[in-house]
Formats: C-alpha cells, sequence, structure tokens
C-alpha cells in the first residue's frame, strides 16, 4: 500500500513583483501530522512565479519522502491548481517552464490537484511570511519540522499567520540572502566524472544516447586507471552511480575496483540523444542541417534534427535524477560518472545560470568537477574540469 501524503504550498510577492518567497509543507493524509516544511525567501518575483515554486518545493520534499508516495496537493491558487490539473492552458511564457518542473518531479498517476479557500492553507502561508522575513532581516529561514516529521523542541504547532495584505502567494529554490550562520548539516556532495576517451571523442563527433554506444579507447581506458587512482588517494568517495551508456559503465568499473565499492546505474544520467546527429561532426551537421542547427543554438527548446533531445527535456531529466540522488546520499559524498552534458547542467542548475551557459563550458575527458547541495535547497560549485591528475 503506498503512503499517502498532503501537500500543502504557498507564495506572496510583496510588491507583486517584489520581495517575495514560499512555504510548503507535507502531511501525513492520515494523521495530518507535519513530516516536512520548507520555504525560501527568493528575491523579486512575482505572485505566480512565487506560487509555482512553493509546488514545486512541495512536491520536492514529498518526493524525497517517498518517491511512490500518493500526493495530494492543496493551494489556494485558482490559477496553479487549475493549469497543472490540465483545465486551463499555460499561456504565460514564464509560467510553463515552472509547471514543466513540477510535473516532471512525480509520476500524474501519483497526483491530484485541490483548491482550497485562502483561511484552510494558513500553514503554508505562514512558511511563506517567515521565510520573506528572514529575507528581509537578511537570514535564512529555518524549518520547525525536520523531513520525517517531529516537531522542533519548543516549536509552537501552528504559529499565528502574517498579515495577510502583507502576503499573497509565494515561491522556491532561489539562493540564499546574505551569510547565515546556520548550521545546515554535511551537504550531499556530487562529483561529477565524466568518462575516459572513446574512438569518437579525439574526432570531437556528437555522440549521445540514440547512437553506437561506444567503449572507452585504449586511451580512454588509461585516463580511467588515472582518475581511479588520484580518487583513491583523496579517500572521499563514498557511493558510486553510473550512466547507463558503455563509455560510462567502464569508467565506473575502473574506478569502483580501485575504491572496493559497487556502481549504482541510473537512467537519467545519460547522454543527450542528438538523433540524425549521432556520429557526425559539427562542420557535418552545418553543412547536412544548417537550418536545424542554427535553431538548436538558439533555443534549448529545441531538439536536433530526426527525434533527438532538447536542452530543457534534458534539464528535466537530470534535475530529476538530482533531486533523487540527494535524497538517497544526503550528508555523502558520490561519485557520477556521466557526460557533457549532464555536468554542465548540474553545474548551471547549481549556479542558477541560463541556458546559454551550456556552450561556454569546457569539460575533458576524465574530467573531475564537484557540487555540494546543502539543507536549505541551495548548491555551490567547488571544482570544474579538473585534469591534474592526467598529467
Amino acid at each position: 500500500m503506498a503512503r499517502r501524503f498532503v501537500v500543502e504550498a504557498d507564495g506572496g510577492s510583496r510588491g507583486n513583483p517584489g520581495p517575495a518567497g514560499y512555504g510548503a509543507v507535507v502531511l501525513d493524509a492520515e494523521t495530518g501530522e507535519p513530516l516536512a516544511e520548507v520555504a525560501e525567501y527568493i528575491g523579486t518575483a512575482t505572485n505566480n512565479v512565487a506560487e509555482y515554486k512553493g509546488l514545486i518545493a512541495g512536491l520536492r520534499a514529498a518526493y524525497a519522502l517517498d518517491p511512490e508516495a500518493e500526493v495530494r496537493v492543496r493551494m489556494d491558487s485558482k490559477l496553479v491548481i487549475e493549469q497543472m490539473s490540465g483545465r486551463w492552458k499555460i499561456k504565460h511564457p514564464d509560467m510553463r517552464p515552472l509547471a514543466a518542473e513540477a510535473k516532471a518531479i512525480m509520476p500524474p498517476g501519483q497526483l491530484t490537484y485541490e483548491w482550497i479557500p485562502r483561511e484552510k492553507n494558513k500553514h503554508a502561508d505562514r512558511l511563506a511570511n517567515e521565510a520573506m522575513d528572514a529575507g528581509k532581516r537578511g537570514e535564512q529561514w529555518q524549518p520547525k519540522v525536520p523531513p520525517g516529521g517531529t516537531l522542533a523542541a519548543g516549536a509552537p504547532e501552528a504559529a499565528a499567520p502574517a498579515d495577510d495584505a502583507l502576503a499573497e502567494p509565494a515561491a522556491t529554490g532561489a539562493p540564499a540572502v546574505g551569510w547565515g550562520a546556520a548550521d545546515l548539516g554535511t551537504p550531499a556532495t556530487f562529483v561529477l566524472l565524466r568518462h575516459g576517451e572513446t574512438p569518437l571523442t579525439p574526432e570531437k563527433r556528437f555522440s549521445g544516447s540514440g547512437g553506437t554506444d561506444p567503449g572507452l579507447s585504449d586511451v580512454g581506458r588509461h585516463q580511467a586507471e588515472r582518475v581511479a587512482a588520484a580518487l583513491a588517494a583523496r579517500g572521499t568517495i563514498q557511493a558510486i552511480v553510473t550512466s547507463p551508456l558503455r563509455r560510462c559503465r567502464e569508467t565506473a568499473e575502473a574506478v569502483a575496483r580501485r575504491l572496493g565499492l559497487d556502481v549504482r546505474v541510473e537512467e537519467g544520467l545519460r547522454e543527450t540523444d542528438f538523433g540524425a546527429w549521432e556520429g557526425l561532426t559539427f562542420a557535418e551537421v552545418k553543412e547536412r542541417h544548417p537550418d536545424d542547427l542554427e535553431a538548436w543554438l538558439a533555443s534549448s527548446k529545441v531538439a536536433p534534427t530526426g527525434g533527438g533531445e532538447s536542452f530543457a527535456a534534458v534539464t528535466r531529466r537530470v534535475a530529476l535524477s538530482r533531486d533523487k540522488l540527494i535524497a538517497r546520499y544526503t550528508g555523502r559524498t558520490v561519485l557520477l560518472v556521466t557526460h557533457v552534458t549532464p555536468i554542465k547542467t548540474l553545474v548551471r542548475l547549481a549556479l542558477g545560470a541560463p541556458p546559454e551557459t551550456l556552450f561556454r563550458m569546457e569539460l575533458s575527458a576524465a574530467s573531475l568537477s564537484a557540487v555540494a547541495y546543502y539543507a536549505d535547497g541551495n548548491a555551490s560549485l567547488r571544482l570544474l574540469n579538473e585534469t591534474a591528475h592526467l598529467r
């Protein structure tokens, strides 16, 4: 029998747009017990953006507790409920990517949506106002209910809601404000390893998840052994997760042998499917599909010729895998063996950088990067494209 949760979410903007924040709570559907609280000040945003961000935060919190749970979402935003239920079209361009992000967190069959009046959404409303108040003070909001439930000692079960005239529905996932001194515990740290060279790598050919799935070349196998030795010397890796593609599995296995660890496969870490461009060089694609290439370079929503994946689609699945792995490996250091696009995407999302950033990063074969993920939802880039172990 699947667990059943209720997610209540709210967001507000004091100005619309103005200083904004979100709040969300995950409740046990049977007992009403709060299992997790999330909230964040997100800087300047509109009410609608804040509401969607609150929904995303609540769904992620529920997924972290149990990815197979049945979830009933309750919000006082008619717009979000009707759009996520599919009864209203999403016309505003700022809302579409947020709705897509929310839809990618959990399978639609596990979710139902219900509109509730504002007076029945006081818990989430209070959290949103607490987050905005904390942001105004230059502080980070701190949860009273840790993931898994149990109200913190001395915390009131329900504080009075803030003045409704100052707060409307809220948002999620923005950077913390100021230099908060709160102890957020040991982060989940992802050490990101690009696989070693394949025969296609030095020729700079498109090699994604829709091609021939090449293995490592002799050079690539040597690189894998070098990076394995370097990671063994550091002694910090506690688990290994890899893309399902052969070049990554071979690289991961070389490291696993040296470290004495098992390897877990994560489908979401696979490379982009480059469609009809698989195996071609950039120059060959430009010659054969010039218009498609130009459109692809101009927009992350455009897929390669022949039914490949857009970078927007890759971002959704990589973000979903990221959230699953953060929940699974809280406080641990994990090696993720993957590809150029997933690594660049994780770095871009950690920095809050725009999609075009993907074209402005260099990632060498068998290079190491690292991102740390903290309990408040923020991330810190710690390393990018290190190759000293190959010299």
